[in-house]
């Protein structure tokens, strides 16, 4: 799967990287896989699009989808945020998208800001030292 995942339960932060050709299974399967763990409820996020090569999906609307089955899994009982770390246009494009339409659902709890550097976005996260990536499968 081209998204790997550590959780840091100090830092209450699911921090993930994705690599190579990311489709929409890989991304489907990464929101339902770690979202529906219990132990991350209310946590964090940080996605890393920074070795992604190719973002291949069936159709533009399958972000409207994603954003739609994100925010029925939001913990509803907190606020948390998830940042994107998107240096390339087409993944800070999508991720802007995905960002807008999570905005305009009012069932929304979690903020999204998407950022091109990793800087930016561990400081919207109020995280002050780096963070550990996971490991990237060869």
């Amino acid at each position: 799967m081209p998204i790997s995942y550590r959780i840091d339960h100090e830092a209450r932060v699911v921090v993930a990287a994705g690599h190579g050709v990311l489709t929409d299974a890989d991304v489907f399967g990464y929101q339902q896989s770690v979202w529906h763990r219990d132990d991350v409820a209310g946590y964090d996020e940080l996605v890393d699009m920074t070795r992604v090569t190719q973002i291949a999906l069936p159709s533009i609307d399958r972000v409207q989808d994603l954003a739609r089955l994100s925010v029925r899994m939001d913990d509803k009982y907190s606020r948390s945020r998830f940042a994107i770390v998107a240096p390339t246009d087409i993944a800070f494009g999508l991720g802007r998208m995905f960002q807008s339409l999570r905005e305009l659902d009012r069932e929304s709890t979690k903020q999204v800001g998407v950022f091109r550097t990793m800087q930016e976005a561990l400081s919207f996260l109020k995280i002050d030292h780096p963070v550990e990536l996971p490991e990237i499968p060869a």
